[in-house]
């Protein structure tokens, strides 16, 4: 034996193996040869400090955390009862913005509004000459692509 401090025997009391790339446990700090290295095979006492889970809501998709010594589904339970933002019978509007065009009763989802006017459009009216604009310099044609002569 050249060199008698090289490696470490496992710390598992079944195998006590010379290893000499040993492997720390991150839960109990021991070293452990290659078949001892998790926490399963040599049966952590401290496992439970690494076995963290947050259990997240099925509704609103949010973590809902839970204390030492609690059942999760009870905890998730109570977030469902008490704290939920998920409404179901809440919708939300996807079609917010209404054409500000007098005749036109269109909404769309993004705001389409005029640089001149600053009116909110729907596809249709967008264009200064479809909606009537009243403010803003002379225009040179029709948004369709027809000159006013």
């Amino acid at each position: 034996m050249e060199f008698p401090d090289l490696g470490k025997h496992c710390s598992e009391k079944t195998c006590k193996q010379l290893d000499f790339l040993p492997l720390k446990c991150d839960a109990c700090k021991q070293d452990f040869c290659k078949d001892h290295f998790t926490c399963a095979a040599h049966r952590c006492p401290f496992a439970f400090k690494k076995d963290v889970q947050v259990p997240v809501c099925p509704l609103c998709n949010n973590p809902v955390p839970v204390k030492k010594g609690e059942i999760p589904d009870v905890v998730v339970g109570e977030h469902i009862d008490r704290d939920c933002n998920y409404h179901p019978w809440k919708k939300e509007k996807i079609f917010m913005y209404r054409c500000s065009k007098e005749s036109c009763k269109k909404k769309e989802m993004l705001q389409v509004a005029c640089d001149q006017c600053r009116g909110s459009f729907c596809i249709q009216h967008r264009h200064p000459l479809d909606h009537s604009c009243k403010h803003g310099g002379r225009p040179i044609g029709t948004a369709r692509g027809k000159v006013k002569r």
